[in-house]
This record gives C-alpha cells, sequence and structure tokens, in this order.
C-alpha cells in the first residue's frame, strides 16, 4: 500500500563527526525527496566539518578527514540545502531526535532560516519500535526481507528507511496513508523544542523536562528565578532550545 502525499516528502539520513547536537557537524548528508506523483530524487552529499573527524566516528561512517577535506562546507551548501526541504514533509530513521535538530543547528550556523514547523515529521524508527523493536538493519531485514548493504553509509541508509517506511505502510493495515497522521503516529514525545528540554503538558502549556527545575511551568520559572533565563542563553544548549526560551519569555513581557 503506498504513502499518500498531499506535497513532497523529503527521507534524508546525516553521518557526522559525532552524537553532539551542539557542537558536532556533518561529514556527508543523502536525501530521497518523493514527489505525489511518486516519483523520486536522490541527492548525496559529503560535506568539510571544518573540524577533524574522530576515529570512533570514521569507524562507524569509513569517512575520513582526506575524503572532506576538498568539499565545501555547510555553509556553501545551506541555501540550495534548504531548498529541497521548502514545502516539504520530513522523514527519516531516529530523525526527530538526532538528524532534525542537528541539521537545524547547522542551518542556524550557517545564517539559513529555515522553519522547521512547517513540516510534519515521520521518523520510521518510532513506527518499528512501536511494532518491532530493534535496529534499522533488523527493519530492513525484517520488512524487505533483505540484508542492508554498505550499512552507516547516508545513501544506503536513506534508501532503506524509505523502503522500510513502504514496507510497513504495505504489512499494517491499520497505520494511517496520510502524512499528517503518520507524523502523529510516529512522535514519540510531546516536545517543545527538538531535544525535548521542553514539553507540552495536556494543557498544551511548556514544562522544562531536565534539571532542577524539571516538572515545572517554564513560564512560572522564568518569572520567579531571573537568573534562569541568562543561565540557559549561555549555557550549552541548541539555538532551538535557547529561542524557545524566549520565545516564552517575550510572551510573558506583552
Amino acid at each position: 500500500m503506498k504513502l499518500t502525499l498531499r506535497r513532497p516528502i523529503v527521507f534524508f539520513d546525516l553521518e557526522t563527526t559525532g552524537t553532539n547536537i551542539s557542537h558536532d557537524r556533518i561529514v556527508e548528508i543523502s536525501i530521497v525527496k518523493v514527489m505525489p506523483d511518486g516519483s523520486e530524487i536522490v541527492k548525496t552529499r559529503r560535506v568539510n566539518p571544518e573540524m577533524p573527524i574522530p576515529a570512533e566516528a570514521t569507524a562507524i561512517h569509513h569517512i575520513t578527514d582526506d575524503d572532506v577535506k576538498n568539499e565545501p562546507t555547510f555553509k556553501q551548501i545551506a541555501k540550495s540545502l534548504a531548498q529541497l526541504f521548502v514545502g516539504c514533509d520530513i522523514a527519516g530513521f531516529n530523525s526527530n531526535r538526532f538528524d532534525i535538530p542537528l541539521l537545524d543547528q547547522e542551518f542556524q550556523r550557517a545564517d539559513v532560516d529555515f522553519d522547521f514547523s512547517k513540516a510534519h515529521f515521520i521518523d520510521v524508527q518510532t513506527i518499528f519500535h512501536k511494532k518491532e523493536p530493534r535496529t534499522l538493519v533488523a527493519a530492513y531485514r525484517y520488512y524487505c526481507g533483505k540484508e542492508l548493504e554498505d550499512a552507516h553509509s547516508a545513501s544506503a541508509d536513506t534508501m532503506a528507511t524509505y523502503e522500510v517506511l513502504k514496507a510497513q505502510l504495505e504489512r499494517y493495515d491499520d497505520l494511517p496513508r496520510e502524512v499528517e497522521a503518520l507524523s502523529e503516529f510516529a512522535s514519540q514525545s510531546r516536545n517543545v523544542d527538538f531535544v525535548g528540554r521542553l514539553v507540552y503538558d495536556d494543557q498544551k502549556r511548556e514544562v522544562i523536562n531536565f534539571g532542577k527545575y524539571k516538572g515545572r511551568l517554564a513560564e512560572d520559572v522564568l518569572r520567579t528565578d531571573p537568573g534562569y533565563y541568562a543561565w540557559i542563553m549561555q549555557g550549552d544548549f541548541t539555538k532551538n532550545t535557547k529561542d524557545v526560551f524566549t520565545r516564552i519569555k517575550l510572551r510573558q513581557s506583552k
């Protein structure tokens, strides 16, 4: 059974220098853009991260400093890359927790203001974990009946993710076909920011989800502890998280 598309959907995967969303950089990005008529645009691009690639990262994706030394920086490709995502929904494997927050951080560093809030997100890993908790390699074997060759290369992982979602739609009659409903099903959290430093409560209020104020309404904390906002702004948080705190603080002053 096919995915019902009202607009294009971009499947993407990142290979990076590490897993720290605030500081690590992209070394490869692969995209499969699926159009409503079923046609596909496939692109893979290596990126000079402007920092050394740690050996432990290279051991996973096999990309070395020499492989990317003559590639463009992310800032050089950021605007054209953003255009590929404009007007699209977005899908990936563990993308809600890692790939989307890190891509947003890279766009912020490159001064490209891309509005992710207009997209519906489908994290295929979430569907998989709700149905058959395993890894992408196992998901590909289970749903597609094939072994994933060249795992941890962005291009192989991206295409495998797209194939797994199509197979999931074939297997589970109860999965919604519309992107909006599938995005809701694939959501594991009520995150306000990408990494879940703040979450929504049942009344759609922002609640702090870490540290000494965990479980407290963000508005209350910002009102009673004026120094907390300054601490957030100076701390090791993503720009997306800081922007959410700023939005809440500005709302209080109206």
